[in-house]
């Protein structure tokens, strides 16, 4: 499917959201096998929750996302709400709780994107394919 609007990237998040709840966490297709989360935000201009699906790393007890958009030229609206908002949801499986996001610094950005590409080799090719530095999110349960 080419992601070519807005509007498709909300059509196909909407899907999978849906088979994630119906499914107690797992989505097959395109995303079957890889670890995904709900991430809801709050709207860093509406000010309404915002849901997102997103794979995942973690890193000890703490959930990685990396806001890669798929190698897109701008960052993925998400990560935009939780810059402004960084008290965030995450739905885990059947478990949902608050948790708290920051984005990563050097080094640490690194080094966990670095570990991102050796369990998802794609995250290679979404950093080559885009001029920016794609931003890694660390959460956090509260």
């Amino acid at each position: 499917m080419a992601l070519r609007s807005d509007a498709d990237w909300l059509s196909l998040n909407q899907q999978v959201i849906d088979e994630f709840r119906a499914n107690g966490g797992r989505c097959g297709g395109p995303f079957e096998g890889n670890p995904m989360v709900l991430l809801t935000t709050t709207g860093a201009r509406s000010g309404l929750p915002r849901i997102s699906p997103v794979t995942y790393t973690t890193d000890g007890d703490r959930w990685v996302l990396i806001a890669s958009k798929a190698g897109a030229d701008h960052h993925p609206a998400w990560y935009h709400n939780l810059v402004a908002h960084p008290e965030v949801v995450l739905e885990v499986g059947t478990e949902r709780f608050a948790a708290r996001a920051r984005v990563a610094e050097e080094p640490e950005r690194s080094r966990l994107y670095a570990e991102r590409v050796a369990v998802m080799p794609r995250f290679d090719g979404y950093r080559q394919s885009t001029d920016r530095t794609i931003p890694v999110v660390v959460i956090e349960r509260v």
